[in-house]
């Protein structure tokens, strides 16, 4: 299991394919871990050297103290460049992991060739609710946000004909650690790029689920219409755009950074 110290915490990642491709790296939605990418990893392994990774306070990285801040989110992908010697990257980060590619590609655009961002916003929710969400988990714990996350993650129909792939993603997330959990949440309270997004200069792709609840077409195409070098797909998804069609998902990426 490597891991590496980054700042105060130990990132768990797992990288696939050979060092000498080009490099694409993939971040976490909030409440998940470097799993959910499975169908990317067995896309793109073969030409292209994959690097995945546990967000701190997920999966087998550590959960340090809190808050968490997106600047703590986007230096953690930085020292693991550093770490694994790669000078550039590409990026594909979904929904919390969205928000970390575009602080990212404001503050770090030579680490990057280039940047997806899926199912995410400049601004993902509202303060308070992020902060209420907080508490709620260090009150009661995660199983209560995990027992209804499938209505915010998948459509109806994706439930209803996936069961063993919801039920896992529900499953990881209610074990997950509910401090790491709760430290997310208020750097999502916090997090704000809709001033500073216009100063992006890397190239970036906008993935929208037509169906996500959370983070809506329009707030896709509010970042489209700020960013110089931005690009829109429209997905036949919910949020978690990514497992719910990853033919799709992989198809755009793909084509996008080739």
């Amino acid at each position: 299991m490597p891991t590496f110290s980054s700042q105060d915490a130990h990132i768990h990642y797992q990288t696939f394919g050979d060092i000498s491709h080009p490099a694409i790296i993939f971040s976490n939605s909030l409440g998940t871990n470097y799993r959910m990418w499975q169908a990317q990893i067995d896309h793109f392994k073969n030409d292209f050297f994959v690097i995945c990774y546990d967000t701190r306070g997920h999966g087998e990285s550590s959960s340090p103290q809190g808050p968490y801040t997106l600047e703590q989110l986007g230096q953690d992908v930085i020292d693991l460049l550093d770490h694994l010697k790669i000078d550039q990257a590409n990026f594909c980060g979904i929904s919390m992991g969205g928000l970390t590619g575009q602080w990212l590609a404001i503050h770090h655009p030579k680490r990057f060739h280039h940047v997806v961002i899926s199912n995410t916003a400049a601004k993902v929710g509202q303060q308070q609710a992020w902060n209420e969400r907080a508490a709620l988990v260090r009150e009661q714990g995660l199983q209560p946000i995990a027992a209804t996350a499938a209505a915010r993650w998948f459509t109806e129909h994706f439930i209803a004909n996936h069961a063993d792939t919801v039920a896992e993603l529900q499953k990881s997330l209610a074990a997950g650690s509910a401090q790491g959990y709760a430290n997310c949440c208020e750097a999502l309270a916090e997090a704000d790029l809709t001033a500073q997004i216009q100063t992006i200069d890397v190239p970036v792709l906008i993935i929208a689920g037509q169906q996500d609840p959370v983070t809506t077409v329009l707030d896709a195409q509010f970042m489209l219409e700020r960013i110089a070098k931005a690009e829109l797909f429209e997905i036949n998804a919910s949020h978690i755009s990514n497992v719910e069609s990853p033919e799709q998902f992989n198809q755009a990426v793909q084509q996008f950074i080739a």
